[in-house]
């Protein structure tokens, strides 16, 4: 019996290929969107640079398709804060804040949330306000009058200017300002979808976030086009903003491999930071956007309600 117990022991003990350290769950589906969010976002932002010879109206930003599939990525996003991220995330920090032996009667889950929905809401008000002042500073400047000058002869009457597109001096500082934006924004997603652990968790925040990047990066695209960027910059503006999300995947699968206590809390806090992400993205910037425009009412909330049932129905069934 001692024989037989010591061997059983030793087998135990013996090193073999299969008990190797196993990579994290979830890592193959974690790659597999890692390269699609790189990939299709720069695909749709790029599209408008082969379809468009002319600088793009305001119109064709707001196309009713564009419209009607940001509306669709609402309700995906919705579903996947409120069903999948938010309860995730509570259960995480809960687990590792008892892993701590820490007791707290501040509700600090709800207002780690709350920051992450602050964080983005500075970032991009702060933003807007540097475009503000720019275009107010070309307004005043192009109210000066030019054409009357001490220094400036007036032309001759056989002489006519020649025309030229009007520069646009601030352009460039704007869209740098909104790519920023746009990018910190982007990192923050990318964040939400490497810290999951389950594939099916990882396939439905990807789902989400390519909806939404594919139609901002179309937008993206128009809005720089229309701003008289050269087509160059505009294409490193959008590599720029299609590599974010991978970065903050890469940066939530690591943070995600810790297993100590204060790893997990760690994780915890960038979890909720995420979730205040997809709260803001939701609520504050496709909802009111897309429904505050009187055309096609109904199907807006139709898509909005398809999105929010294609999630629920996909965390009902546990693909």
């Amino acid at each position: 019996m001692a024989a037989g117990g010591s061997g059983a022991g030793a087998a135990e003990l013996a090193w073999s290929p299969g008990a190797a350290a196993r990579p994290p769950p979830g890592l193959e589906a974690k790659l597999g969107s890692l390269v699609l969010l790189l990939l299709l976002p720069l695909a749709c932002g790029l599209a408008p640079l082969c379809c468009f010879r002319q600088p793009p109206g305001a119109a064709a930003a707001r196309s009713p398709v564009l419209s009607l599939v940001s509306c669709f990525a609402g309700g995906v996003f919705l579903g996947t804060c409120l069903l999948d991220l938010l309860p995730d995330y509570l259960a995480s920090i809960s687990a590792a804040l008892e892993g701590l032996r820490v007791t707290l009667q501040f509700p600090l889950p709800e207002f780690i949330l709350a920051m992450g929905f602050f964080l983005v809401l500075v970032l991009e008000q702060v933003a807007m306000a540097q475009q503000e002042l720019s275009a107010g500073a070309e307004e005043t400047r192009a109210l000066l009058p030019t054409t009357a000058s001490i220094q400036t002869p007036p032309l001759p009457p056989s002489s006519s200017p020649s025309p030229r597109v009007p520069a646009v001096p601030g352009g460039a500082l704007r869209a740098g300002l909104l790519v920023l934006a746009l990018a910190l924004h982007a990192v923050l997603e990318g964040l939400a979808l490497g810290l999951q652990e389950g594939e099916g968790a990882v396939l439905r925040v990807c789902l989400a976030l390519l909806l939404h990047k594919c139609a901002v990066a179309f937008s993206l695209a128009l809005k720089l086009l229309g701003g008289r960027l050269r087509p160059p910059a505009v294409a490193a503006c959008l590599l720029l903003f299609a590599m974010m999300s991978p970065l903050g995947v890469g940066l939530g699968t690591a943070v995600a491999a810790g297993a100590g206590p204060r790893q997990r809390l760690c994780r915890g806090v960038l979890e909720g930071l995420a979730a205040g992400t997809f709260l803001y993205i939701t609520f504050l910037e496709i909802l009111p956007q897309e429904l505050g425009v009187a055309q096609h009412r109904v199907p807006k909330v139709l898509l909005l309600l398809a999105g929010f049932a294609l999630v629920t129905g996909i965390l009902f069934i546990k693909i």
